[in-house]
């Protein structure tokens, strides 16, 4: 998987911000295909869609022939850096503000967006929001409330990221260059802040319509299988959950063989 398709860098501005993009085409595509659309984590990039040797959106993108997008959120790689503090309710501006223009400069109406973790909440809000936009929806790791094991795993990651040596730091230096400490900050600081813990957004899920595959690490450091639970409960569609087992924060990496090809059958199925 991975081989058999092109790669064309793209750019959109919202509000003034630019945000780096990457398109995706198979060079079989399915009839009748959709766009699928990947939201990276919380600390992610395009680049980091890619590692050990894998590509998980060009895997997938050449396995359904649907083609894809996959963008760079303000303060993220090449997009625009951050030029002030992320705000409580920035995950619902990404899905509601950011994202619908992202699209509509991509050219997407009818897509599949696939998020993982920050991106599978905002894939969750997007989708909820605008239901006649999506076709069906894979999230993976995704928050809908702040769990104790969340600002646990945080505050860990804070200080792993501490000493001016860290490999965490320049893990993340390689994706985000000058950008870094803004990155990580504007991440883990807006979590452990007090009035980010009622964050909740069970009550909106009502509105996501489209077939559902949520899924998540049984060993996820920062979520509880409560969030697969909360997801399940309260969408307005059909859903798939599953709890991934021997797996961490990051099942299309570590547990690709099994996570990657569930995906694809999932989307394969969307498009019919």
């Amino acid at each position: 998987m991975g081989q058999g398709v092109s790669r064309r860098p793209v750019a959109f501005r919202v509000d003034g911000v630019r945000l780096a993009g990457l398109w995706i085409e198979p060079e079989r595509a399915a009839p009748g295909a959709l766009p699928l659309v990947f939201l990276h984590e919380g600390l992610g990039s395009i680049a980091q869609w890619t590692s050990r040797g894998r590509d998980v959106p060009a895997e997938i993108a050449a396995a359904t022939g649907c083609p894809a997008l996959v963008y760079e959120r303000q303060g993220f790689g090449a997009s625009d850096p951050l030029d002030r503090p992320r705000a409580d309710d920035y995950l619902y501006d990404e899905a509601w503000r950011v994202m619908p223009q992202v699209l509509d400069q991509a050219g997407i109406g009818r897509c599949i967006p696939i998020g993982h973790s920050d991106g599978g909440s905002i894939a969750l809000m997007f989708a909820a929001r605008h239901p006649e936009r999506v076709a069906a929806l894979v999230s993976e790791a995704a928050h809908v409330i702040v769990e104790d094991i969340t600002l646990v795993g945080i505050r860990a990651a804070r200080d792993q990221y501490a000493p001016p040596d860290s490999r965490l730091r320049a893990a993340l230096a390689r994706y985000h260059g000058d950008k870094t400490e803004a990155t990580f900050s504007g991440w883990a600081d807006v979590w452990l802040r007090p009035g980010f813990a009622a964050m909740d957004m069970c009550p909106h899920l009502a509105g996501l319509t489209a077939p559902l595959l949520a899924l998540q690490g049984a060993d996820d450091e920062y979520g509880s299988p409560r969030q697969l639970e909360l997801i399940a409960a309260h969408v307005g569609g059909p859903v798939e959950t599953w709890l991934v087992p021997d797996c961490g924060h990051a099942p299309h990496f570590q547990a690709h063989d099994a996570v990657v090809p569930r995906i694809v059958d999932f989307v394969r199925r969307a498009v019919g």
